[in-house]
């Protein structure tokens, strides 16, 4: 947390954000994440503690970059066919910043015939879905559906394992349980075999020096209904303890593809930290069983 502290100014939007060919990943993407996993963490540690207010600082922080949420309306009007605004400013809205604007306007988006058939990779939909309810809106359709059209609620040949698989699925776990806040939603049969498969694969992402995943994992492991018993993760929380910098960084990969040293420069740290202090507020939460907090979701009407 103090290095993302230490870090904050690079989390911005930059002057570009609004241009017509401007890339979301470098901007919007970089600051939804610090707001989206701040939130996460304000809501798994007591209020008045130094990860809390640290928490609370840079979310603000984020909300200021994004001009209190005005910016949200601006980029709205701009493509409004994009769906990345809301996913975005959900996590906002889940802390409590909100822009009435906005809000109306993407009220009556979502009612509209092109939002409610969008061409998204069901990984993505789920997200979207999760978005709409956190952001008090009446999601189009329940998450089974589009659930069990992600290669995780295929329940596949768990050999078949890797990297782009492995994002997938934990980002499907994130947005069925609402970042972990929700363990429950996870089905049954999901969640045994997760329970199963989640050991090994760590494993795998350890041997490869994957922290970025290996953090990922383990938040998801922190997300079951039943999380794993400590000694089935340990390994890797030692592993990726011993990866992290002295100032607290965590690089997202040991090596490069050809065994290279991979400078420890913001961009290749900030994902991998923000993970790593996710993953393991969450994980302290579920076994100290501190209160997951208020759910503050309160579904609403679209504007008429």
């Amino acid at each position: 947390m103090s290095w993302l502290s230490a870090h904050r100014a690079d989390f911005r939007l930059g002057p570009h954000a609004l241009e017509p060919d401007a890339d979301p990943n470098a901007s919007w993407k970089r600051v939804g994440e610090l707001a989206q996993l701040c939130v996460c963490v304000r809501r798994s540690t007591a209020p008045g503690s130094p990860f809390h207010g640290a928490a609370t600082a840079l979310v603000h922080h984020a909300w200021h970059e994004a001009g209190d949420g005005a910016l949200f309306l601006d980029v709205q009007r701009l493509e409004p066919n994009a769906t990345y605004p809301l996913e975005v400013y959900a996590a906002f809205a889940d802390a409590g910043l909100r822009h009435p604007p906005y809000e109306e306007l993407v009220g009556l988006l979502v009612r509209t015939r092109g939002w409610r058939t969008p061409e998204l990779l069901p990984n993505r939909l789920l997200g979207l879905l999760n978005s709409e309810h956190r952001a008090g809106l009446a999601p189009r359709r329940p998450m089974d559906e589009p659930l069990r059209h992600t290669w995780l609620g295929a329940l596949p040949e768990p050999w078949l394992f890797e990297k782009s698989a492995a994002y997938t699925l934990t980002h499907v776990v994130f947005h069925l349980t609402d970042w972990g806040h929700h363990p429950d939603a996870v089905p049954d049969d999901i969640a045994a075999y997760l329970h199963t498969w989640l050991p090994p694969w760590l494993d795998t992402c350890v041997e490869a020096e994957q922290w970025d995943l290996c953090g990922e994992l383990l938040a998801v492991a922190a997300s079951l209904p039943r999380p794993p018993d400590p000694d089935a993760t340990e390994e890797a929380w030692a592993a990726l303890a011993a990866a992290q910098d002295g100032d607290g960084a965590v690089p997202e990969v040991g090596r490069g593809p050809r065994g290279e040293d991979v400078p420890r420069v913001f961009v290749n740290c900030y994902h991998s930290t923000l993970v790593t202090v996710f993953a393991a507020t969450l994980t302290a939460a579920r076994r100290t069983g501190h209160p997951r907090g208020d759910d503050r979701h309160t579904p609403r009407e679209a504007p008429a």
